[in-house]
């Protein structure tokens, strides 16, 4: 059972609030019924722990007003708008025999024992809040959703929830969807076709054309200065040889003078 501490308070001007706040209580008021309104705080430290729960908007607390008891229902909390902390919160009496309009959070369960979800299916959630309206003996802290046997593409309509016995959905004109088990997207990559294959073959036979006319352009200029070299070599040789038939020449010449002398 929740049960919040709380104390009357005469507070009333923005400084007085103010102080309040700092000396670490939220100032909250209490309605509704035929009673007045009840001006109170609380301790903000007492109530961290319940406003962080998704059911705190939906679930009745009883309220300990310096010892005397109260159901209410927490209908709105004021945030900072700076340091977002609550700065204000209003709690609404909760009269035997009313009924009250509540959204409601959605839960779901076994998504372990989900067929279409060990496939790869993904669970769409189109409500996570679902309004109904309760009686205030009755009011549900959720609304449980099964997930046991679900397949792909399966629809998890209102009708196939069980409310608590008179609690009802507000929309009435149809049956609603809160959550789908919707069939994995997955991209599949398209077959190529026969040219692209074709293609794709061809890739390889024209860099092997290009390195064959490459290699035999190598050949071509590895066969071409051999033959450069044997005619330096040739040309070379022939000078030498008329050089030293000139000097022969030269000798007999030479020869011929002295022995004309002689005579």
């Amino acid at each position: 059972m929740n049960i919040l501490k709380a104390t009357k308070r005469t507070t009333a001007s923005n400084g007085q609030l103010s102080k309040l706040r700092s000396d670490g209580f939220i100032p909250a008021v209490l309605y509704g019924g035929k009673k007045d309104n009840l001006n109170i705080s609380l301790k903000k430290l007492q109530l961290q722990n319940f406003i962080k729960k998704e059911t705190f908007m939906s679930k009745v607390v009883d309220l300990d007003i310096d010892g005397n008891p109260e159901k209410a229902l927490p209908r709105e909390i004021a945030y900072d708008p700076v340091s977002d902390e609550p700065i204000h919160i209003d709690f609404m009496r909760i009269v035997k025999g009313s009924k009250l309009i509540l959204e409601i959070p959605v839960k779901f369960i076994n998504s372990d024992k989900s067929p279409g979800l060990k496939k790869g299916a993904v669970l769409n959630i189109v409500r996570r809040k679902v309004e109904l309206k309760c009686p205030t003996e009755n009011i549900p802290n959720e609304i449980v959703v099964d997930l046991d046997n679900t397949e792909i593409n399966t629809s998890l309509k209102i009708s196939s929830v069980k409310l608590p016995e008179n609690v009802f959905p507000t929309i009435v004109d149809r049956d609603f969807v809160i959550a789908t088990v919707a069939a994995p997207t997955i991209l599949v990559e398209a077959e190529k076709t026969e040219e692209e294959t074709a293609t794709e073959g061809e890739v390889p036979a024209e860099g092997a054309e290009e390195g064959a006319t490459a290699t035999t352009e190598d050949v071509k200029d590895k066969s071409a200065k051999p033959s450069d070299d044997r005619t330096k070599d040739k040309s070379t040789k022939s000078s030498d040889n008329k050089g030293k038939t000139e000097l022969v020449d030269k000798g007999k010449s030479a020869n011929k003078e002295k022995e004309i002398k002689k005579k």
